[in-house]
């Protein structure tokens, strides 16, 4: 990504302390960002999400829970973004 100036709290960091889905390339997962480092975000009160259901709707149709916290390779992000959706 090219920007004219230098910008902190962009990307990833720019989602922290928030509640984020996040597609992988094998597996979503949801839960609020915790932590990011260079290779690897946290995720607490994580779940796995095997059925989202329509985007619309307050919660997903089946989203499994986690332990109480995960961390997932940003090499296999696809993409992330905040979610009012809950599990």
């Amino acid at each position: 990504m090219r920007k004219l100036i230098d910008v902190e709290n962009e990307g990833l960091e720019k989602l922290l302390g928030e509640q984020v889905l996040v597609f992988c390339m094998n597996y979503i997962y949801t839960g609020k960002l915790a932590g990011v480092n260079n290779d690897k975000i946290i995720l607490e009160n994580p779940y796995i999400v095997y059925q989202t259901g329509a985007f619309d709707k307050k919660s997903f149709e089946d989203a499994q829970k986690l332990h109480d916290e995960i961390f997932v390779m940003i090499a296999s992000i696809e993409s992330i973004g905040k979610t009012d959706k809950r599990a």
